[in-house]
């Protein structure tokens, strides 16, 4: 599969296999870059658009379609601060029979008020939208992925509409990724003392999620 256009996207984080990022085994895209900037987020390292990597999409299309998962999930940063590069990701990802998550920081109701071919692009290459700021005083204890009560759930496409009345039923998961040289990566959903308890000791500051 190739992409439609040359576009190249800036990512802070890409795993190219986790179970705590959707639904089943999933291609995580973390983009740089957001100026929504919620109180609280989880990656606030991924606001300055100045950080991250510059990936040529047909680089980051190939991997995916070789890497044994169901589907991506576009997380952040924003992904629809990029939404060309994001759009052009996901239709060749959606052409390889492949399944897309979204979340935004932006309300659905926001983002189709807006008038660029991009933003409808990856909305309507996107299966499952999780859309809404995190709001660190309203935490979620009952759903899985999202981190706060207002954050809602889109099914846009068939895909996933098992799940629309199944997601209290689907677990929350948490990764811990040690690497050789130390270094501590976190990623998925847990509340903030519980991933401190987790990582007591280990001298590191467990990393937020928008």
């Amino acid at each position: 599969m190739t992409c439609k256009a040359a576009s190249r996207l800036w990512v802070g984080r890409i795993l190219n296999g986790t179970d705590a990022e959707g639904p089943g085994r999933r291609y995580g895209i973390w983009v740089q870059g957001c100026t929504i900037r919620c109180i609280g987020c989880f990656n606030p390292h991924m606001w300055s658009a100045r950080g991250g990597q510059d990936i040529d999409c047909q680089v980051l299309l190939t991997d995916i379609v070789t890497s044994q998962v169901e589907g991506i999930t576009f997380l952040g940063g924003e992904p629809f601060e990029q939404a060309a590069a994001a759009a052009d990701v996901a239709e060749g990802t959606r052409a390889a029979g492949l399944s897309v998550m979204t979340f935004t920081g932006f309300t659905l109701e926001h983002l189709m008020q807006v008038e660029d071919t991009a933003t409808e692009r990856l909305l309507s290459a996107t299966d499952l939208l999780v859309d809404g700021p995190y709001d660190a005083s309203r935490t979620d204890l009952s759903r899985p992925w999202v981190g706060s009560t207002n954050q809602r759930f889109h099914f846009l496409t068939e895909r996933y509409d098992h799940l629309r009345d199944n997601l209290n039923l689907v677990p929350d998961r948490i990764e811990v990724r040690v690497s050789p040289n130390g270094t501590i990566a976190v990623n998925g959903w847990a509340e903030v003392d519980a991933l401190e308890t987790l990582l007591d000791g280990l001298g590191a500051r467990p990393p937020l999620r928008s």
